[in-house]
């Protein structure tokens, strides 16, 4: 196998691959369905008799059905009438609080469009087409308890809140009374520059009985339209759905249209998280590592729309007559900055940011960002730490690459011996490939040496391809001049032009020997076909194929100048070792 067919061997390949991305993709949303609901409706109170859940230590077996989200688009008289909306806003976040329930959350650093003025990034909201709320409350057999939908009360001064200047953190309290003498204080804790919301619930228990109960929290979604669409778009393959962690059975997920295939999701669960994820960002409830839930799947209509909801249901506490019981958790609200999740010391949560499906990919995906990133601190740009990743992958890869621009080289020095043998045998394909063999066996030319080498360069590329369309570091990133969005394709098709032409240049230094006219007509639309592909993919990806066939082609060049030097001197035929 010469030089020139390994080219197109891979260049159909990564074809391929597109095309099957294509057939495959991930649909951001499946058709309404009129599946009926399975939790009680907004409106209505849980009670024993709503149904069971498995038994939870600290709570009774036969606990009542935790109550399902409000219908999308829902009007405010969802939650507590009387308690109305309470806004937070820090350096990173504005929040809208309805007692037990997050209705709307911006994302104050990440705008919408990488446009002068454009609005903020909204992660939650209540509105019926962009429906995403996080909630959480309290479920007790036999005895009163708020829900996210009311009974919470906010207790603070004054119900627009901003982080001031030089502050760390700010705290917002609501409280619920119940009619038997027990009450839950509930605190939502926000930090400077930090996306987990800290929300922590007391029970106080001044009655003179037991009081049982356990905690429920949520997230609850109508899938999002993707905004861009197309073959080669990464938000479309991006993946979009429900995912939870567990100690025991590490990182799942699943899809929204696969809620109901799949099978019922019933897990008892120590610690773990439950998270929904988009391209860029996602929500996720963060319980103690020592709380003992249920995790669980939902799927609703919600007027004509279906809409998805995944739950963890505890931990339960039996709190005695003068006695009092607290439980906390985190709530992710934000991007999938590695990082900044990272920092939050939880197992498993750097799978949020999920690079791909295939664990090994996923693997060298962290390991080419880790190292993406190291550059960037030191250039100080996305873009220069792409072509500086190139340049360091070059030279993990030069033994491989040398020996394909080696052995590209020796086939186009012998191309006139090669020439002979296929004036000598004509139309005789049989005795012309023997002939070439044994050409090649005492040449010492490998015949597979071009092949070989372009394997693991297909895999970096299709890995970065997921890396680059996932981090959210890059997102809207610029890198010079007419690049002001790596994630985004080259608006003026500049790299993709610049790729065109590097393509044809090293076609021109590559040999065609053995290479039947149909192949070598089919190699010539070659650069042009690679070149239509990547005027869709993003900008990054564009500059590191344009950076990889670049320093390529330069080595390939000073590779057969010096064999053809060699060549032309006597004695230092470098052929002959």
């Amino acid at each position: 196998m010469n030089q020139t067919r390994a080219f197109l061997i891979l260049a159909w390949l990564m074809v391929a691959t597109l095309l099957w991305m294509e057939w495959g993709k991930e649909k951001s949303a499946p058709p309404p369905t009129a599946a009926p609901p399975i939790v009680a409706p907004a409106s209505t109170v849980p009670s024993a008799a709503n149904g069971a859940v498995a038994a939870v230590p600290g709570v009774p077996s036969a606990a009542p059905a935790v109550p399902g989200s409000p219908a999308a688009g829902a009007p405010a008289a969802a939650a507590d009438a009387s308690d109305g909306i309470v806004t937070v806003t820090t350096d990173v976040l504005k929040v809208n609080l309805r007692g037990g329930e997050l209705s709307e959350a911006d994302l104050l650093k990440y705008p919408i469009t990488s446009e002068p003025n454009s609005p903020p990034m909204r992660l939650l909201a209540s509105d019926s087409t962009l429906f995403f709320v996080a909630q959480s409350g309290w479920v007790s057999q036999g005895n009163a308890a708020p829900t996210h939908e009311s009974g919470f009360r906010f207790a603070g001064p004054q119900r627009n809140v901003v982080l001031a200047d030089g502050a760390r953190d700010l705290s917002v309290p609501f409280v619920w009374t119940g009619p038997n003498g027990v009450t839950i204080t509930r605190t939502y804790s926000f930090r400077r520059g930090d996306y987990a919301v800290k929300v922590r619930d007391e029970v106080v228990n001044a009655s003179a009985a037991p009081w049982s109960g356990f905690v429920y929290r949520q997230l609850s979604r109508v899938p999002r339209e993707l905004v861009h669409k197309g073959p080669f778009s990464p938000e479309q393959y991006s993946f979009q759905g429900a995912a939870w962690y567990s100690p025991t059975d590490k990182y799942e997920k699943r899809k929204f249209d696969k809620f109901q295939d799949d099978g019922k999701l019933d897990k008892q669960v120590t610690g773990g998280w439950i998270a929904m994820l988009q391209h860029h960002f996602f929500a996720a409830w963060i319980p103690g590592t020592k709380d003992q839930g249920q995790f669980s799947l939902e799927q609703l209509n919600a007027g004509g729309l279906p809409q998805y909801l995944i739950r963890d249901l505890g931990p339960g506490v039996t709190v005695a007559p003068g006695g009092k019981a607290e439980t906390e958790a985190r709530l992710w609200i934000g991007p999938k900055l590695v990082k900044a999740i990272e920092a939050q010391n939880v197992q498993g949560l750097d799978r949020a940011v999920d690079f791909s499906s295939y664990s090994i990919f996923a693997t060298l995906a962290n390991g080419l960002f880790w190292l993406l990133e190291k550059l960037h601190n030191l250039f100080g740009n996305w873009g220069w730490a792409i072509i500086g990743l190139v340049v360091l992958l070059k030279l993990a890869l030069y033994p491989l690459s040398a020996a394909q621009y080696k052995s590209a080289a020796k086939m186009r020095k012998f191309q006139p011996r090669v020439a002979q043998l296929k004036e000598r045998y004509g139309e005789d394909k049989q005795k012309f490939q023997m002939a070439l063999m044994e050409l090649y066996k005492k040449e010492k030319i490998n015949p597979v040496g071009g092949c070989l080498p372009l394997l693991p360069q297909m895999i970096i590329f299709m890995t970065l391809y997921w890396m680059l369309a996932e981090s959210v570091e890059l997102r809207h990133a610029p890198w010079m001049l007419w690049i002001h969005d790596l994630t985004a394709r080259d608006p003026f098709f500049v790299l993709p032009l610049m790729n065109i032409a590097i393509m044809w240049t090293t076609q021109k230094l590559t040999p065609m020997t053995g290479m039947d006219p149909a192949q070598a007509k089919m190699m010539q639309f070659m650069p042009l076909i690679f070149g239509v592909i990547l005027a869709f993919l993003p900008a990054g990806l564009v500059l590191y194929q344009v950076a990889n066939g670049g320093l390529g082609l330069l080595q390939q060049w000073l590779t057969t100048k010096r064999y053809a030097e060699a060549s032309a001197t006597p004695g230092k035929d470098k052929d002959k070792d």
